[in-house]
């Protein structure tokens, strides 16, 4: 999902930015202040051209299935017969227009516009600020696209370690819990599992990575590099079929060990 508010810069100006209903919307106040310390009237003035009211009417028909096309008709009639000053508030109330919105807030309202909206406006109020405007909206969401795979790439593979895991542990109830042993003794037999993993994969265990790396946030598998988080995985598998082959935990850490070696091999020369 993307964040709801966030900013870029443009020629050193910054423009607010709105993520409604999954649509971006960019600050028309934060765009005309660039021209004018009272914004509102340069929207007006750019909302009060035959030209605007077309394009929006267009867009409004294009865009959204609510839209009011009698009301639109209305104003354009009574503007284009005697032109007035045409407010985003009246251009709303007459239209259902979903094009552009009034946000409230003391740092981040205004009045907005949807992105082709807002780049129309860009146009009319400056051409070369329009096409600052554009490279930076694009490089800004360049950024966000290598977020979003960046984040659902570690999410993906944090999800598949811990089905692993799930795995893991279930073979570890069935084939080394004895069934009369208490509940509370059980958790024994899962770290002393999981610490098998981290010397298998890490040379160490966690205990050991949390004594060498006192000041660092989160714990060894936070720190984990995607590589490592997927081959963490494969070797939940493998160990989950060893116990089940009855190995003792010496016999499956030697194994884990050569698994984890030849995988980060393998990992390290291809592109994820």
């Amino acid at each position: 999902m993307a964040k709801k508010n966030r900013q870029f810069e443009v020629d050193g100006k910054s423009i607010n930015l709105y993520n409604f209903k999954e649509e971006d919307y960019l600050s028309l106040t934060d765009i005309a202040k660039q021209a004018d310390d009272e914004p509102r009237f340069v929207i007006r003035n750019w909302l009060s051209t035959q030209k605007t009211i077309a394009y929006l009417g267009e867009w409004e028909m294009i865009h959204n299935s609510d839209f009011n096309r009698a009301g639109f008709r209305t104003v354009k009639e009574e503007f284009f017969d005697r032109p007035y000053s045409l407010t985003p508030k009246k251009w709303l109330e007459a239209t259902n227009g979903k094009g552009i919105i009034s946000k409230s807030g003391r740092y981040n309202g205004g009045t907005y516009a949807h992105k082709d909206i807002a780049i129309n406006f860009c146009y009319w109020l400056s051409p070369t600020f329009q096409i600052y405007l554009i490279k930076e909206f694009q490089r800004l969401k360049e950024l966000e696209s290598k977020e979003r795979k960046d984040a659902l790439e570690w999410d993906v593979r944090r999800l598949l370690s811990k089905v692993n895991y799930k795995i893991q542990t279930d073979a570890i109830k069935k084939n080394l819990i004895p069934s009369h042993i208490k509940e509370n003794i059980k958790g024994f037999y899962y770290a002393s599992e999981a610490d098998i993993l981290n010397v298998a994969m890490f040379g160490m265990t966690a205990k050991e990575w949390n004594n060498s790396n006192a000041k660092t946030k989160g714990n060894l598998r936070d720190n984990a590099t995607p590589e490592q988080l997927l081959v963490l995985a494969n070797l939940e598998t493998h160990n989950a079929e060893f116990i089940k082959d009855g190995l003792s935990q010496d016999e499956r850490v030697e194994k884990l060990n050569e698994i984890a070696i030849y995988q980060m091999r393998l990992l390290v020369n291809i592109d994820l």
